[in-house]
């Protein structure tokens, strides 16, 4: 199956994991652009589940990181699912130069 997207979410992580050991399991299944864990390892809050994202280099590894779903990490079974990306877009500039508050009541 051919992918667009090179990132997946992994959902249903448990609260005693942190980035270090995502980037470990995913890091066997390709190389790793960019990893986030929600909330982040520091967070002072209580956390009952952890979401990750993982971004590869390139997108064969997000249908073979798929194969992870339901394998048991730490003590709970992980959800793997791709992520679409959302492209940035550039402003024009001609509605750069326009932005601001809507014009007041004008005759027309």
């Amino acid at each position: 199956m051919n992918y667009t997207t090179k990132v997946v979410q992994v959902t249903n992580v448990s609260p005693s994991t942190t980035s270090e050991q995502m980037r470990t399991l995913f890091g066997f299944l390709g190389t790793i652009e960019e990893l986030k864990l929600f909330p982040p390892d520091d967070s002072p809050m209580p956390v009952t589940s952890r979401v990750c994202f993982v971004k590869f280099q390139e997108p064969e590894s997000v249908g073979v990181s798929q194969h992870l779903t339901n394998t048991v990490f730490v003590d709970r079974a992980l959800i793997v699912v791709p992520f679409a990306e959302v492209k940035k877009a550039k402003a024009a500039p001609s509605l750069m130069a326009e932005s601001g508050p809507l014009p007041a009541n004008r005759e027309l």
